[in-house]
């Protein structure tokens, strides 16, 4: 299944003014919807309000690096990251692998590499039947385990309540009958 990319939203958090504005210019005209931050702040409070399909971090920003970033996204929500900077040595790329990074790429860095590398993610992480977790918002509707993981406290499901949930989420936007 190739997913249309058509209005797949991405944040794009750097310090960097033209990088920032290169990148938007580059991925709008490949038909994304973008947004920015200039920083880890800025970033945080549109997270807070805005669902993006794919968030790409700067490492080296001042006051909240990207890691930091990265670990704090991690802990409310499952959306693809890719870390772009210019910290390319193996054990940067390793140490953000680790705590959640999708991808990692490195400045300077070909356009057309990371507009691939963005699609193929996306490919990966669109909305498929029967996924065994599934992001709503702050939500993580875990399937598997049988719970809904929230922010406060988590929620434990029945099998029809699983088997119900499975069947709505294989289809979004869809209707059911009743049977």
């Amino acid at each position: 299944m190739i997913m249309n990319f058509t209005m797949s939203h991405i944040l794009i958090v750097d310090d960097d003014d033209k990088i920032r504005e290169l990148l938007k210019e580059f991925l709008t005209e490949n038909n994304f919807l973008i947004s920015t931050a200039a920083d880890a702040t800025e970033a945080l409070e549109k997270l807070n309000s805005i669902s993006f399909d794919l968030i790409i971090i700067d490492i080296m920003m001042p006051g909240i690096n990207g890691y930091e970033l990265t670990k704090r996204i991690r802990e409310s929500t499952l959306v693809p990251l890719i870390h772009l900077t210019a910290m390319g040595e193996t054990e940067n790329v390793i140490h953000g692998l680790e705590i959640g990074a999708d991808d990692y790429i490195g400045k300077p860095f070909e356009p057309k590499e990371l507009l691939l590398r963005i699609k193929n993610i996306l490919n990966k992480t669109s909305k498929k039947p029967n996924k065994e977790k599934i992001q709503l918002d702050s939500l993580i509707l875990d399937l598997k385990n049988g719970k809904i993981i929230g922010e406060s406290k988590d929620l434990y499901l029945n099998d029809n309540e699983i088997k119900i949930l499975g069947i709505l989420s294989s289809s979004p936007g869809e209707s059911f009958s009743r049977e």
